[in-house]
C-alpha cells in the first residue's frame, strides 16, 4: 500500500468503527428520544430527551410504574412513550374525578398531572399484555382509549431525562 493513503484508509477504518458502534448501541443497548407531546407532563414535557434502556426486556421484567417506549397498535409516525399501570392478570378500573384501582386498592400516583376525567373499567389486563396509560390523564390517547398493550410491541423503557440539563435526572 502507498504510504500516501494510510491516514485515509485509517480515517474510514475509524469511521465504519464508529458506525457499527452506533448500530450495535442503538439497535440493542438503548437510544436518546425526543417527547412529541404532553401526554406525560408533568413527569416528561414536549421536547425534553431521554435515554432508553433497551436491555431490560431480555434482562428484567416489565413492572408497574416503567414509562416504556412502544409501537402503538395503530399506524403512527412515531413511537409512544406511556406509564405502566395494569400488569397481566390484574383488573384495573379508573374512576372519573378519582383514582386507579388494581384488584380493589386504590393506586398511589403522586406523578399525575391531575385525576383523570372519565371512568374505565373494571376490566382484566390478559396475559402477554399491559395497560398503559399517559400522566397527563385526561390529555393522553393511551390505553383507557385503544385497549391494551401486546408486550412484543415493547421496545424500551425511558430511564433517564438529559434534557433540558436543569431537569436531568432519573425518571
Amino acid at each position: 500500500m502507498d504510504e500516501k493513503w494510510r491516514p485515509y484508509i485509517s480515517f474510514l477504518k475509524d469511521i465504519a468503527l464508529g458506525v457499527a458502534l452506533w448500530f450495535l448501541i442503538t439497535t440493542f443497548v438503548g437510544e436518546a428520544r425526543q417527547i412529541p407531546s404532553g401526554s406525560m407532563e408533568p413527569t416528561i414535557q414536549i421536547g425534553d430527551r431521554v435515554w432508553t434502556d433497551k436491555l431490560f426486556l431480555s434482562l428484567g421484567e416489565i413492572q408497574r410504574g416503567d414509562i416504556v417506549v412502544f409501537d402503538p397498535p395503530f399506524a403512527t409516525e412515531y413511537p409512544y412513550i406511556k406509564r405502566v399501570i395494569g400488569l397481566p392478570g390484574e383488573t384495573v378500573e379508573v374512576k372519573k374525578g378519582g383514582k386507579v384501582y388494581i384488584n380493589g386498592e386504590a393506586l398511589t400516583e403522586p406523578y399525575i398531572a391531575e385525576a383523570p376525567g372519565y371512568d374505565y373499567g373494571p376490566v382484566q389486563v390478559p396475559q402477554g399484555q399491559y395497560l398503559v396509560l399517559g400522566d397527563n390523564r385526561n390529555q393522553s390517547n393511551d390505553g383507557h382509549y385503544w385497549g391494551f398493550l401486546q408486550r412484543e410491541k415493547i421496545s424500551a423503557r425511558a430511564v433517564y431525562r438529559f434534557w433540558p440539563f436543569a431537569r436531568a435526572g432519573g425518571l
